[in-house]
Parts: structure tokens; C-alpha cells; sequence
């Protein structure tokens, strides 16, 4: 029946199942031609299920039309709609509670629940009476020949202060060499010129009373001082200084943040009302979102820390100017063909829904991949965020369409309505920049991913730092300080760790809570043991040791399972039986982060990886396109962390990046970058109804690159402003972002990506195959289109292209080799691994260029898919021994071991925990 049909091609048609149904979007127009354009994936296709896909695109497009028409059909209807957001944000204001009395920045630092530091932590507060609290450690060091004398009636002075009767509140007791004698060995600097007084404080850090009682600490400690210094550190006054710089920035991100967006969309829009409704519509959004979350997080349904807030200003300004450029750069182009300015917005409505809906969809996806995570910090940071985009985009849909009618034509001023419209046709340089890339996409490609692995090579100065003092990036009493604990007492004083003991049988007789402290006493890297305190129960023992270590340096973290580990051969040897051996302090929460971190990169990176993939399959309808396209997201994020970490680590001295803000680049990175891959090709997927994929690249390009690269310029100036922040995480973020973003912008999505797409011709949508409309029914090119077909002579010779390929394989054969050698003498005989981190990122740039000409060279000359696999799957030992050489640097282990290996922090060799 259909199938004789002339002008119907069957195979075009997809099969009618959930997927056909959940992308009906896709069929707004009602148009069959949508639904006959379809790739092959059945020979045949029922009569019943072509004609309910007809209906069910029918039944969409009307309900979306009469919807859009409900909502912006008048500027009446756009008006309630404003009012309507407007009294939601002041109705939820009233009730919520402020954001800042029930965020949580304690959790946020914390190990995950099950971890053996939190076990530990826990059977300290049980088990040993009054260690439920956090403790102040307030350091006093005197100068000259009367130093120990000074400090001596310092330390009498201060304690007098912090026990008598106008002591501050939240103190507990106070633990100095005047209230406990018996404690002055661990007090005293071995030189007698400093010393320390622990003062245990009640309460939450995160309470305004807590730290106003630390404030008075301080100022107590100072006026008593006399002629000593004296800083307040510890667990106590770290908090309140974390709290303190973060408070002092909040204003400043925030009017740094609008400002600069406001000058950047009057110098692109040239319009003052146009300016402000991205504007207007942030606010809304944000109070809205900060209203909801504080309501969620008091009822404690989601957490909220001080970061995930900073992080929330300048996300909602970035997603929220993009999608109104979007919209409205679509409003002006549909002015070109509808004077009526509500049927215009609601033409570029129906225009740009699809885009703007994958682009939230994707970034609110992705912050809900963080709940698979371990890590508090991790698993806490997205649902907020989710949050924000989602209002942003509810308000993107609504309120910013609604604001712009409700404007009218003075949204304009002082420029036309038909001067606004006409310059929705692209700039010159976006159609220089298409005629370059359509005349020499080999070239273009080249340079790009040569630039992009330039960059990359930063990678190889690529370290982390666990240290939250050193990441202030203003001076603090509590890092001053530690400091100072560190020049008198030797480094691991200012973080002792304890070493927690327990056994069914009971410890509180016999010799082998000695034996143990003897044994840990031996310990590498322990400078100094406690005596043993028993618990309650009489079951546990606790041990305060002190390593010779930097307690945050990776050099102690690695210490702490070979303490455990001589820990438990110790009890054993003394006859414990089944003894349970956990470490707790801030070392041994520090060890269980990282090991959580590294576990939920993994996870969530898949994860990610595999959202934004379907994300753009669904979009696209497309396999291959999401493939390069995601390719070419993981080489712009390399290139940008190599960047950050040459800039913040190489130019700025920083000792490491923040141990959260690479998964922190990638998830935002990936989610946030793959939006402007999402607007072009999806542009490029509705000008190929009319146009071959050479033109329709092209015109995609000039339609969408100034618009594009304005929402670009925008996000990557919110996030700059995160540079401002006292705090180094956030200025190591903010700047990855603003430099990946930029990337993107201006590399990536108008030269890489175009490139490819004419490179891989009729197949860059594969397996949509496009219909190539004949020469009479192409619109003609004017001289504000000019996009012309490329010249079949530009194509890249087969012969060229089997060159380059022949090249790309002997340069990943040779890093390969490279990498071996390098891996052989740091695993083998030497210590050295400069060969391995050399090679290691040769190769993987080698091994990306070598899949994406493979790619290139399949589809050119048409290779067969067996061939293709088989070219590809050459590439996956290389790519697996980088893998393994990942795995084995962040884990410290090797495969194949019973026990758990390290390596010596200074000389490098295997060693067994």
C-alpha cells in the first residue's frame, strides 16, 4: 500500500515505540516531513503507526500552540504572567528562611559517614567524656633572652581569662600548663619559647554565637598576651575564618557579577530595557531558587554550603543570559517574516523550546548525577543547582518572553524594531569565518586540536592540595596560627592523629595497650606517641600520635594505612584477637576524602559522560554526531585543566588544585560547554530541510556565532568573577570555567566542530541521512547570506588524508613505546616518573587525534565496518596502559597484590602497607 506510494521511503521511518512518543517535540509543526526524515532502522512500518506518529505531532503542536498563545498571545496575557512570578518570589520570601542561617559548611568538609575517621570520631566522642566538642588551639611564642619567662606569664594570664567568671561562652574548660600540669610535655616547645593551650568549645561552628565566642577568645588571648605573640588556630578557628572570608565576599560577587553583565549586554543588545530583562529574569529565578532551597535544606532535605551558594550567583547569571539571548535573538529573526510582535515570540518560541530544553535538561541532569557520589561535598553540591537551572529555565520559558512583550517595541529603543530584526542575519566576520572553515576544514582541525594539546600539556605540573588554610587566599589568625605551631612543635603538631583500638575481650588489663604504643612509637613517620586512654567501656584505646609530616601533605595521607596496618600486627602480636583498628583527626579524614573522591571521579564522570551522549542522541537523532562532538568536549576539557593547572600552580605558586574542583570543571565544563554544541547543531539539523550539509553548517554557523559567542562572552565573565573570592577553589574554578568556556566559544563550536561536520559530509549526521534538496529549490544566497556551497576541488584528497593517518599512528605507536619505557623504570628498577608523565600525555593526545582520523579516514573512503573496528580497537592497548598508569598513580596500588602498595614519598620505591 504506502510503500508503492511514490516519494515515501519507508526506511526513513522509525519504528513507533517510547522513544518515537518522548521525542514528539521534535514534531511541533505537525509536518510528516519531520517524521520522513527519520534514520532507517526498520524495512517496514505499519499504516497504523505512521498515522499515529501524523496525530500524535498534531495533537503536540496544538497543545503547544495553544499554550504559548494562552500565555504571550497579547500583551495582557504577558503581563499576569510577570505578576505572576513576581508575587511568587515575594510570597515565598515571606515564608522561607534566610539562605545563610541553614547552610552547612561543616558536613561539606567531612569524609563519608561509613568512613574509619568518622567510625573514629564517633568512638571518641562516646567513649572519651567531654570530647564532644571543638577545640581552640591558642599558640604562645615569645622572642629574645626573656622569651620562656614571657610566655610563661602569658600562658598564666590567658588561662586566668579563659576559666574565670567572665570567661566567653561555648568554652569548656581549658587544658595549659598552668590548669594541667601533667600535660606540659606535649605543651612545651622543646626550646621553651612557646607554647600551647587547648580550649575545648561547645556548640556548632556553624552558629553566630559559636564564632562570636571565638572572636572573644581572640581578643581575650590578645590583651593578655603581654610581650608574646599569640594566634588562635584549630578546628575552631578555622571554621570561623572559613566563615569570615566567605561572608566577606558574598557582596562583592554578587555586584561584580551584575555589573559586569549588565555592560556586556547594553554594549551587545544596545538597548537599555533589552538589557535588563536577562536581568529582571535572573533576579526572579534566583530569589526563587534561594527561597525553595532554604525551605528544602531547613527541613533537611538537601544541604547548602557557602561555596554551592557563590557557585549558584554566578551559574543563574551565566544559563540565565544565555537562554534570553537565545529567545531573543530567535524574536528578532522571526520579526523578519511577522510584524505581530506575540506571534513573532511565539515563532521563536517553538524555535528555540527543543534547544533551550536540552540545555537545562542536560545541566540539571548532570547535578543530579552528583547524588551517586560518596563524598558529602559532592553528593550536597548538586541538588541545589539542579534546582537553580530548573527555576531558570521555567523562567526562561515564561517570564522572559512574557517581560519582552510586555515591553513592546520600546524594548528596542533607541534602535527599531527592523533594525533589531535585520542584524539577526549575522555579522561579516561569523561569514568569513564559515567560508574559512568550508574552504580548508583539514587545516582548521589541525590547528585547533594542535592548539588544544598545547594546552594540555600544563597537565604534567598537575598535583592536588588537601590543605584548606592554604587555599585562603587572605591572611587568617588560624593560619598564622599554624604557622607558628609548625616552626616551634614540628609539623604534625598543629593535626595529631588518633589511633583507635578496640576489642571484644577488653584492654583494660594485661601489657598490651604499652606494647601497642611501643610498636606505633617505631612507626615510620611517627614523631611522637601519647600515653594510651582507655574508654568507658574499658573495650577501646586511644592514642594520640603526631607524624613528622605536613598532616595535609600527600605524604601523610599515605601514612595513614601502614599506621593502621602496624597498628593491627602490634595487637595481634600482644595477643588482642579480632581487633578492630581505626584512625581518626583531621589526617585521617583528609586519607578517607581522597579515597571517596577518587572512587566518585570515576562514577560520576561515566555518568556524566553517558547523559550528556544520550542527551544529544535524543536531540540530534543522530549516533555518530554525538560521538565527535562529545570527543571534542573531553579534548577541551583536557586542554583547560592543563591551562589552570599551568596558571594557578607554574605562574601563581598555588601548591595544588583544590581536591574538588576538577570534578567540578568537568561536570560544568561538559554540561554547561555542550549547550553551544547543542545550539548550533541543532540549527544545523533544521537548515539541512533545505540545504546540503556543506550550506547548512554554514548558514548555521553565520545564524547562530554572534548570539552564540555573546552567550559565550557572558558565562565566562560570571564565572570570572569568581576570581574575586577570597578562596582558592573558587578562583582555580572560576577560572577553569572562564577560560573553558571561552574555549568553547571561540575554538571549539565555530572552527572545530564545523570543520568536522564538512569533513564527514553527508554522514555527519549518520545515521540520518539527509535529503539533498535540487539547485532550483536551494534559496538563493544574498549578500547578507552568503553561504555558498564548498567547491568539490577543497575536499582532502584520499591520498592526503591516508598520509596524515599513516603519521597519527607512528607518533601513538612511539609515545607508546615512550610510555612503557617510562613505566618500566618507574615501576621496575628506578624511581623516576618524569618519562611516565611526559609520554603518558603525548599519548593521550596522540590517541584522541588518531581516533578522530580514523573516524575521518572511515568515512571518506568509505571504509567497511569491520575495518573500522578493527582500526579502532588498535588503539585500545595503548589506551588502557595510559588508563592503568592513571589508576595506579591516584590509588598507589599495582594489580595482581594481595596487600595494598605506596610508593615512598621521597625515594619513590614500592612499599607495603
Amino acid at each position: 500500500m504506502l510503500a508503492d506510494t511514490p516519494g515515501v521511503d519507508l526506511g526513513h521511518l522509525p519504528p513507533c515505540n517510547a522513544m518515537t512518543t518522548h521525542n514528539s517535540l521534535s514534531v511541533f509543526r505537525g509536518s510528516v516531513w519531520q517524521v520522513l526524515h527519520w534514520p532507517r532502522l526498520s524495512d517496514t512500518l505499519s499504516l497504523r503507526c505512521i498515522f499515529w506518529l501524523s496525530v500524535q505531532g498534531f495533537l503536540m503542536q496544538s497543545i503547544y500552540s495553544r499554550a504559548l498563545h494562552g500565555l504571550l498571545g497579547s500583551k495582557k496575557r504577558a503581563a499576569i504572567v510577570v505578576v505572576f512570578w513576581v508575587v511568587l518570589a515575594g510570597l515565598l520570601a515571606g515564608v522561607a528562611p534566610a539562605l545563610d542561617s541553614v547552610e552547612d559548611n561543616t558536613s561539606a568538609n567531612l569524609p563519608p559517614a561509613a568512613s574509619d575517621s568518622m567510625t573514629a570520631r564517633d568512638l571518641v566522642r562516646s567513649e572519651l567524656p567531654g570530647q564532644d566538642t571543638t577545640p581552640a588551639i591558642v599558640v604562645v611564642q615569645g622572642e629574645g633572652s626573656n622569651a620562656e619567662a614571657d610566655v610563661e606569664e602569658a600562658v598564666t594570664r590567658i588561662t586566668s581569662t579563659l576559666t574565670g567568671s567572665t570567661r566567653p561562652d561555648h568554652v569548656a574548660s581549658v587544658v595549659s600548663t598552668v590548669s594541667t600540669p601533667g600535660a606540659a610535655a606535649d605543651l612545651v616547645s622543646q626550646d621553651r619559647t612557646a607554647q600551647l593551650l587547648i580550649v575545648p568549645m561547645t556548640g556548632s561552628p556553624s552558629d553566630e554565637s559559636f564564632q562570636d565566642a571565638v572572636d572573644d577568645v581572640r581578643d581575650g588571648a590578645s590583651d593578655a598576651a603581654g610581650a608574646t605573640s599569640v594566634a588562635v588556630t584549630g578546628p575552631a578557628g578555622i571554621a570561623t575564618d572559613t566563615v569570615k572570608v566567605f561572608s566577606g565576599g558574598d557582596k562583592v560577587l554578587l555586584l561584580a557579577t551584575i555589573v559586569l553583565v549588565l555592560v556586556i549586554l547594553l554594549s551587545i543588545y544596545r538597548s537599555p530595557l533589552m538589557a535588563l530583562v536577562p536581568l529582571l529574569a535572573v533576579g526572579v529565578a534566583m530569589r526563587v531558587a534561594e527561597t525553595v532551597g532554604a525551605i528544602l535544606a531547613d527541613a533537611g532535605i538537601i544541604t547548602v554550603s557557602s561555596q554551592t551558594a557563590s557557585i549558584m550567583t554566578v551559574l543563574l547569571f551565566g544559563v540565565g543570559t544565555d537562554y534570553a539571548l537565545i529567545i531573543t535573538a530567535r524574536y528578532r529573526e522571526a520579526l523578519l517574516e511577522e510584524p505581530s510582535l506575540p506571534r513573532a515570540m511565539q515563532t521563536a518560541m517553538r524555535r528555540t523550546t527543543e534547544s533551550v530544553l536540552a540545555s537545562a535538561s542536560t545541566v540539571v541532569l548532570a547535578m543530579f548525577a552528583l547524588l551517586v557520589a560518596l563524598s558529602p561535598a559532592l553528593r550536597g553540591f548538586g541538588p541545589y543547582l539542579a534546582l537553580g537551572v530548573a527555576v531558570m529555565a521555567l523562567v526562561a520559558f515564561t517570564f522572559i518572553p512574557a517581560l519582552t512583550l510586555l515591553f513592546g517595541r520600546a524594548v528596542f529603543w533607541p534602535g527599531s524594531v527592523a533594525k533589531a530584526a535585520e542584524r539577526s542575519r549575522g555579522g561579516k566576520v561569523w561569514h568569513r569565518i564559515a567560508a574559512l572553515v568550508a574552504r580548508a576544514p583539514v587545516r582548521v582541525a589541525s590547528a585547533t586540536v594542535a592548539v588544544l594539546i598545547v594546552m594540555s600539556m600544563g597537565m604534567l605540573a598537575y598535583q592536588q592540595s588537601f590543605n584548606t588554610l592554604s587555599g585562603f587566599r587572605a591572611d587568617t589568625e588560624s593560619e598564622q596560627g599554624q604557622h607558628m605551631i609548625q616552626e616551634a612543635f614540628g609539623d604534625g603538631e598543629i593535626a595529631p592523629s588518633t589511633v583507635v583500638v578496640s576489642s571484644k575481650e577488653g584492654l583494660g588489663t594485661g601489657s598490651a595497650p604499652k606494647q601497642i604504643a611501643t610498636a606505633l612509637g617505631d612507626a615510620d613517620h611517627v614523631s611522637r606517641v601519647g600515653e594510651p586512654r582507655l574508654g568507658e567501656d574499658g573495650k577501646t584505646v586511644f592514642y594520640d600520635v603526631v607524624l613528622d609530616l605536613d598532616p595535609y601533605s600527600p605524604a601523610a595521607l599515605d601514612a595513614i594505612d601502614p599506621l593502621k596496618d602496624t597498628t593491627r600486627t602490634a595487637a595481634e602480636e600482644a595477643g588482642v584477637e579480632d581487633a578492630t583498628v581505626v584512625i581518626g583527626g583531621e589526617t585521617a579524614q583528609t586519607a578517607d576524602i581522597r579515597s571517596a573522591l577518587e572512587r566518585d571521579t570515576v562514577f560520576i564522570v561515566a555518568l556524566v559522560l553517558l547523559i550528556v551522549t544520550a542527551v544529544l542522541v535524543f536531540l540530534l537523532r543522530s549516533i555518530l554526531a554525538p560521538i565527535y562532538l562529545m570527543a571534542t568536549l573531553i579534548l577541551s576539557f583536557v586542554a583547560t585543566l592543563g591551562a589552570t593547572t599551568f596558571f594557578t600552580l607554574t605562574v601563581l605558586g598555588d601548591d595544588g588544585i583544590g581536591n574538588r574542583v576538577t570534578v567540578y570543571i568537568f561536570i560544568f565544563l561538559v554540561a554547561l560547554g555542550v549547550d553551544y554544541n547543542i545550539f548550533i547543531m541543532s540549527r544545523f539539523r533544521q537548515e539541512l530541510r533545505h540545504r546540503p550539509p556543506a550550506q547548512a553548517i554554514s548558514a548555521a554557523l553565520t545564524r547562530t556565532g554572534g548570539v552564540i559567542s555573546s552567550a559565550g562572552l557572558i558565562l565566562a565573565a560570571t564565572f570570572s568573577v569568581l576570581m574575586t573570592q577570597p578562596i582558592r577553589e573558587l578562583f582555580q574554578f572560576g577560572f577553569a570555567m572562564a577560560f573553558g568556556i571561552l574555549l568553547d566559544t571561540f575554538l571549539v563550536r565555530p572552527l572545530l566542530v564545523p570543520a568536522i561536520v564538512h569533513l564527514l559530509g553527508d554522514k555527519a549526521m549518520w545515521p540520518l541521512r539527509p535529503d539533498h534538496p535540487t539547485a532550483s529549490a536551494l534559496p538563493t544566497p544574498t549578500a547578507t547570506d552568503p553561504v555558498a556551497p564548498r567547491a568539490p576541488g577543497s575536499k582532502i584528497s584520499g591520498g592526503r588524508l591516508q598520509r596524515v593517518f599513516t603519521w597519527i599512528a607512528v607518533v601513538e605507536a612511539f609515545t607508546w613505546a615512550g610510555l612503557l619505557t617510562g613505566m618500566y623504570f618507574k615501576y621496575v628498577p628506578e624511581t623516576t616518573d618524569l618519562g611516565v608523565r611526559i609520554f603518558g600525555t603525548l599519548h593521550g593526545a596522540a590517541f584522541i587525534t588518531y581516533v578522530l582520523v580514523t573516524i575521518s579516514m572511515a568515512v571518506r573512503l568509505k571504509w567497511r565496518l569491520g575495518r573500522t573496528l578493527l582500526a579502532l580497537l588498535a588503539a585500545v592497548p595503548p589506551f588502557m596502559t595510559v588508563v592503568f598508569e592513571v589508576w595506579a598513580r591516584r590509588t598507589g596500588r599495582l594489580p595482581g597484590t594481595a596487600v595494598t602498595s605506596a610508593f615512598d614519598p621521597v625515594t619513590g620505591v614500592p612499599v607495603t602497607r
